[in-house]
């Protein structure tokens, strides 16, 4: 498996895995163009994917600290850093049939080492509790997540955009769980 920065030549696969996964919808160029550009700080970039013979199989966006904006979704009190010291896990995906294996995790370490370096001390994340076997909250805790909030709806108005996010569990109007959870880094 290798593991690197997600680079343009990456765009179409990454488009199809994360709508694959997530819901039709989920991503599009433009957003993807936004997402990755908030990863970008100090001449590295946060946002990482994952081949496996050539496929791609896995990918993680992340944000850099002060580059991406609080919401109501957001328990700042809670948090153990400052809001400019405060990466976001934005989204991760890993194809159904290499799910297991690691991937997310050596995506999410790769992440954790740029932010690192970028001086994030912590990254925050909402995780999807409805994915399969709440397996989002369960690899997020084992890499050392910490509980912070759980949010419904987190993902209703997104749905309900114009754009036309269909989550896979609700369809056309998501009223799926988020956990916020936070990761301090060591």
């Amino acid at each position: 498996m290798q593991i690197r920065p997600y680079r343009a030549v990456d765009e179409k696969s990454l488009l199809i895995l994360a709508n694959k996964v997530h819901g039709a919808g989920y991503l599009n160029k433009a957003t993807l163009q936004d997402y990755l550009q908030r990863g970008l700080s100090a001449g590295l970039n946060a946002s990482f994917v994952a081949y496996l013979d050539g496929q791609l199989v896995g990918y993680r966006l992340s944000f850099s600290a002060g580059k991406w904006q609080t919401d109501e979704w957001c328990s700042q009190s809670l948090w153990p850093v400052a809001a400019n010291e405060m990466a976001y896990f934005k989204s991760v995906a890993v194809d159904p049939s290499v799910q297991g294996k690691g991937i997310g995790s050596s995506l999410l370490q790769a992440s954790i080492q740029v932010l690192q370096q970028q001086g994030a001390k912590a990254g925050l994340a909402h995780l999807w509790m409805q994915s399969p076997g709440n397996s989002a909250v369960r690899y997020f805790t084992k890499a050392g997540g910490r509980l912070l909030a759980v949010h419904q709806d987190r993902w209703l108005e997104l749905s309900l955009q114009s754009s036309g996010y269909d989550c896979p569990v609700c369809g056309h109007q998501c009223h799926c769980t988020a956990a916020e959870m936070v990761l301090e880094f060591k």
